[in-house]
């Protein structure tokens, strides 16, 4: 009878390039990018990014975005072998038994699945765009990755970085988006700020969200058919320079309660982008009721 890594190798003969390593293997050169990643590794520059957790692996598995490799445990590769099936572009996987990944990586990775893939080509936002967010010197990670997360669960079509935000694919953030870093475009601004006051010439009106009561309560806030939201920094917020150039400033109202003044930037954006999401359903619907389709007559 064929041993369970036998079998392994026997199954993904044909498709995928899998390597059982032993505990030999935490010099081996293969895996020098999953080396101590609690460092910044693998940064913008080096045109490479690590995906982390099973649920980032299976969506990057699922789209063209080139893969270098997977370090997985045993387990992992059971529960991956559908993803990895039906791949057009399976990668080579390297399977380690979890003492030597944590060896590797310098911490406990629990969900014993990660992976290298290639960083995706620099793109534009899409022509027929109606929402952008938009995020200015963002420069948690965490934040960063929950807000692209934000976008993508809310239907905006781009995310807009100023040049100072956080990497939003560094390891953290491509996994505290829950891999929606590998399908929305994401775009870094190389002339700030002419790139948002292109959004403006495209059609675009700007809002800002900020903490301010002379700001347009959000509840009353009406999303132009072409809108891009901004959201600034943790703490300070959007700068005054940036404020200047929106076309409105839009606010979450706060209760006064004595120890909370604002919502997490994270938090803020997903109140934000519901409220606009579900105004623009309204409004469509609405439309739909005033103009309802022509019907076939005789």
């Amino acid at each position: 009878m064929l041993g369970f890594q036998e079998q392994r190798r026997k199954t993904y003969t044909r498709a995928v390039a899998i390597e059982f390593l032993t505990d030999s293997a935490l010099d081996d050169p293969r895996l020098a990018d999953y080396r101590d990643l609690q460092d910044r590794k693998l940064g913008e520059g080096s045109g490479r990014f690590i995906a982390e957790s099973e649920l980032v692996v299976r969506k990057l598995l699922a789209t063209d975005i080139p893969i270098v490799s997977l370090l997985v445990t045993s387990p992992r590769l059971a529960s991956l072998e559908p993803a990895l099936a039906s791949s057009k572009n399976p990668p080579s996987v390297l399977v380690v038994p979890q003492a030597v990944m944590d060896g590797i990586a310098g911490f406990h990775v629990h969900r014993g699945c990660l992976g290298i893939a290639e960083r995706p080509r620099c793109c534009e936002i899409p022509a027929d765009a109606k929402l952008v967010v938009v995020l200015v010197d963002l420069v948690d990670v965490d934040n960063l990755g929950a807000m692209a997360r934000n976008a993508a669960a809310f239907g905006a079509n781009a995310l807009l970085l100023s040049p100072r935000c956080a990497d939003p694919f560094y390891r953290k953030a491509v996994r505290t988006s829950a891999g929606a870093v590998l399908s929305l475009p994401i775009i870094r601004a190389k002339r700030w700020p002419d790139d948002l006051l292109d959004l403006r010439a495209r059609g675009f009106s700007l809002a800002g969200a900020v903490l301010d009561e002379c700001a347009i309560s959000l509840s009353t806030f009406e999303p132009p058919p072409r809108l891009a939201i901004l959201f600034g920094s943790e703490g300070p917020g959007l700068d005054e320079p940036t404020r200047r150039l929106c076309d409105t400033l839009v606010t979450i109202p706060m209760a006064k309660a004595p120890t909370v003044d604002s919502l997490n930037v994270a938090t803020a954006g997903a109140v934000v982008l519901y409220h606009v999401t579900q105004f623009a359903g309204r409004a469509e619907a609405r439309t739909a009721i005033r103009n309802p389709p022509a019907t076939a007559s005789g």
